[in-house]
C-alpha cells in the first residue's frame, strides 16, 4: 500500500460522488430527516426523544453509510472498474483504504450535520460536550462504512448487499441496547450483544448524553474503532477483483 495511490483512490471516489446528488442527499440529509421524524413523532411525549434520541443518533448514520458504501463498492466490481484498476500497481489495500477515506470524509460531514440538527433543531439534551457527541457519530458512521466494505467483498449483486442487512445490521439494532438495557436482556442475548459493535456505539452516545467521561466514554469508542479497523483489514484480504 502506498499513500499516493490510496489518496488517488479516495479522490476518484469523491469525484464520482460529486456527480451523484442522490447518494449525497442520502448520506448527508436522510439521517437528519429521520432523526427529525422520530423527534416529531414523540413531540407530545415529554422526555421520550431525550431518552432514545442518542441511540437513534447512532443508528441512522450507521445504516445509511452501510448501504451506500456496500452498494457503491460492489458496483465498482460488477462494472469491471476494479478489475481494470488491479491491472495497475494499485493494491487491494489501496482500494479499500482509499474508499474508507472518501466515505470517512462523507461520514464526518454527515455526523456534523446530524448532530447539529438533533441538538439545535430537535432539542436533544446533551449533558456532555457536543463535540464528543459529534466524535462518536463520526466513528459510528465510519463503522457503517467499514462493515459495508466488508459486506461488498462477499456479495455478488446490489440486492445481495442489501440482503446482508438482516445478518449484519438488524441483530445489532435489536440487541444494541436501544430498546432495552443490555444488562437486563436474557443472559444469552446479553452475551451476543457484547460482540456487536453497534452496542458500543450506542453505549458511547449514551455516555455523552448522560455526561459521563473518561473510560465510560472512551472504552466503547475504542472498541467501535477496533471493529472498524478489523473490518477494513478483513475486507482488504477478501476483496475479489470481479464478480463471478
Amino acid at each position: 500500500m502506498t499513500v499516493a495511490r490510496t489518496f488517488s483512490t479516495a479522490g476518484r471516489v469523491l469525484r464520482q460522488l460529486s456527480h451523484d446528488p442522490r447518494s449525497i442527499a442520502l448520506m448527508l440529509i436522510a439521517p437528519s430527516l429521520l432523526v427529525g421524524l422520530f423527534a416529531w413523532l414523540f413531540s407530545d411525549q415529554e422526555g421520550v426523544f431525550n431518552q432514545f434520541g442518542g441511540g437513534i443518533l447512532a443508528l441512522f448514520p450507521f445504516i445509511v453509510m452501510f448501504l451506500i458504501t456496500s452498494i457503491t463498492t460492489l458496483r465498482e466490481r460488477r462494472s469491471g472498474t476494479l478489475e481494470r484498476l488491479m491491472t495497475t500497481p494499485l493494491g487491494k489495500a489501496d482500494f479499500i483504504i482509499g474508499y474508507a477515506l472518501a466515505f470517512g470524509l462523507m461520514a464526518t460531514l454527515q455526523a456534523v450535520l446530524t448532530v447539529t440538527f438533533a441538538v439545535l433543531v430537535c432539542g436533544l439534551e446533551v449533558d456532555g460536550p457536543v463535540w464528543q457527541l459529534g466524535l462518536v457519530a463520526v466513528v459510528d458512521a465510519i463503522l457503517g462504512s467499514a462493515l459495508g466494505l466488508l459486506a461488498s467483498a462477499f456479495a455478488r449483486t446490489e440486492f445481495q448487499a442489501v440482503q446482508f442487512m438482516p445478518l449484519i445490521v438488524f441483530p445489532q439494532i435489536l440487541l444494541g441496547g436501544l430498546f432495552m438495557p443490555r444488562d437486563q436482556m436474557p443472559e444469552v442475548l446479553s452475551a451476543i450483544s457484547d460482540w456487536l459493535p453497534l452496542s458500543y456505539a450506542i453505549d458511547a452516545v449514551n455516555a455523552v448524553t448522560a455526561g459521563d467521561e473518561g473510560w465510560d466514554l472512551y472504552r466503547p469508542l475504542l472498541i467501535v474503532t477496533a471493529f472498524a479497523v478489523g473490518s477494513l483489514i478483513v475486507a482488504s484480504a477478501t476483496l475479489r477483483r470481479r464478480t463471478p
